[in-house]
């Protein structure tokens, strides 16, 4: 091995950490390191977790190998017990250097993240093989979903100044990345704990004035209830804000939202992507869906499928409903997995008709495509490009939507 390597589940806000890991890391020496980032929101990513770490041993048995993530801070004592493991440390000691340079007796280092009050921003150059890099702007959540045990992995809400996320974008785009996505847990509960209360949309505001060479700029997955009249502006008068949001939907039909916790309700969502679509009319949304929640009936499930159409949801991540041991919702009348599956298939069915829909709309049509791998990339509404020809990574291009195929926009290169 000649450095670290990092095996990353779960979120966008793990793939930023895991790119912190990899310099403490590679700063501390740790040639022969794995390390594994898990997540918990589901039982199922543990599980692949686990399996994970017993693969990597099997197949580097002289490597050392460090677990971290929401599923080691959720369920430490599980992980301590598999003999593959060479240290284990929580959510809060995986962003320090210090960790990384402990002496190897202190094999599980993992604390009470209710205790950790703030969110230091780590300076991050780069992203390995990515052309758009994740800025952590916030961490924990301080709602309290029945659903999920996010914030048992990750603490109560804690944002990071305006001034260090200036500084990040700054040198990421000095490093030649041409989009940043904003990341969080709760990333709508931004600046409710920093000096002023700034908003997310103040910050993002903010942000592009400060960085005019930061050619475009994302918001990762939304509450539509606590968006702020800022990012509305900013969806109105700022093309370098990307026209897709992703909605933290989770559920289409008000009782299921209530037993959930959430706090919009089904009209909310509607509202906000009517204002949005009136603001700025090609923008698009995407969501996330939990199918089969507990207690959830068929008419209950046919108002949130019938929501993607409503909304012209196009880029769904459907997620079965998965049980978390210490949730509420484990403790609810559950739905037969049989039926969980069937309703997230027709859900998925209703997104890739949506999808498709929409990138038939684009041909023709002239896109600004973020060029990710040899001759693939995104554009600004985050629809999947088949280029032409290699370009290089990185370059932001125009091109000309000619066709579809196997769901991606096959486009020409202009010029």
């Amino acid at each position: 091995m000649t450095e670290p390597r990092v095996i990353t589940f779960g979120c966008r806000l793990n793939t930023y950490e895991s790119e912190v890991m990899r310099d403490h890391a590679k700063n501390a020496g740790l040639d022969d390191a794995i390390i594994i980032n898990t997540c918990a929101v589901t039982t199922e990513a543990e599980r692949q977790a686990r399996q994970s770490i017993r693969r990597l041993r099997r197949e580097n048995p002289d490597a050392k190998i460090f677990v971290t993530g929401c599923a080691v801070q959720v369920n430490p004592d599980k992980f301590a017990k598999m003999t593959e493991i060479d240290r284990i440390f929580g959510n809060d000691a995986k962003m320090k250097a210090e960790t990384f340079l402990m002496p190897e007796h202190e094999r599980v280092v993992v604390n009470d993240i209710m205790s950790v009050e703030e969110t230091a921003s780590h300076l991050v150059s780069g992203f390995e093989g990515r052309a758009r890099a994740f800025v952590q702007v916030q961490n924990g959540c301080d709602h309290r979903c029945t659903f999920c045990i996010i914030p048992f992995g990750r603490g109560n809400s804690r944002s990071v100044p305006m001034g260090e996320i200036v500084t990040q974008v700054r040198e990421l785009v000095a490093n030649g990345y041409g989009e940043v996505v904003l990341t969080g847990v709760d990333i709508t509960s931004y600046g409710h704990d920093l000096p002023g209360k700034p908003t997310l949309g103040q910050m993002a505001r903010r942000l592009l004035a400060q960085v005019p060479e930061l050619p475009r700029l994302r918001i990762s997955s939304i509450d539509p209830v606590e968006v702020d009249e800022d990012i509305f502006r900013l969806i109105e008068t700022e093309p370098r804000l990307m026209p897709h949001m992703h909605i933290s939907l989770q559920a289409g039909d008000d009782m299921v939202l209530k037993r959930m916790k959430r706090r919009h309700l089904r009209q909310d969502v509607i509202d906000f992507c009517d204002k949005v679509r009136g603001l700025r009319a090609d923008v698009t949304f995407g969501a996330d869906i939990i199918a089969g929640f507990p207690t959830e009936t068929d008419e209950m499930a046919e108002n949130t499928l019938r929501l993607v159409d409503e909304c012209g949801l196009i880029y769904l991540h459907v997620f079965p409903y998965s049980s978390r041991p210490g949730t509420p919702a484990a403790r609810m009348p559950q739905v037969p997995k049989d039926i969980r599956k069937e309703r997230a298939g027709a859900l998925r069915d209703a997104g890739e008709i949506q999808l498709n829909n929409f990138l038939k709309s684009r041909i023709g049509m002239i896109e600004s495509v973020l060029v990710e791998k040899e001759n693939t990339g995104h554009t600004e509404h985050f629809a999947p490009v088949l280029l032409d020809r290699v370009i290089e990574p990185g370059t932001i291009a125009k091109a000309k939507v000619i066709g579809l195929e196997d769901g991606k926009l096959k486009a020409e290169l202009a010029g």
